[in-house]
């Protein structure tokens, strides 16, 4: 998996893309809370809910997809 900034916040994600479409966000315990987390993420975790369910924000997949267009995240060209 490959580590991915959000540009809004700077929180890393270890981040998998399987096809265009179909991107795997593993979110870390750090990008989870704050200080120094995704504070649209920390607010879900603050609620109980569990990071692994927070499925993303406009963002991060804003700095998902800057990391495949910069050639940081690869789609595989097989699919």
């Amino acid at each position: 998996m490959t580590p991915v900034a959000c540009g809004e916040c700077a929180a890393v994600v270890l981040c998998e893309k399987f096809s265009p479409a179909h991107t795997q966000v593993q979110w870390t315990e750090e990008a989870s809370v704050l200080p120094g987390g995704c504070p649209r993420i920390a607010a879900e975790v603050a609620t109980g809910r569990p990071s692994a369910r927070v499925r993303s924000c406009e963002a991060l997949r804003a700095g998902i997809e800057a990391a495949v267009l910069a050639g940081r995240l690869e789609v595989p060209a097989d699919v």
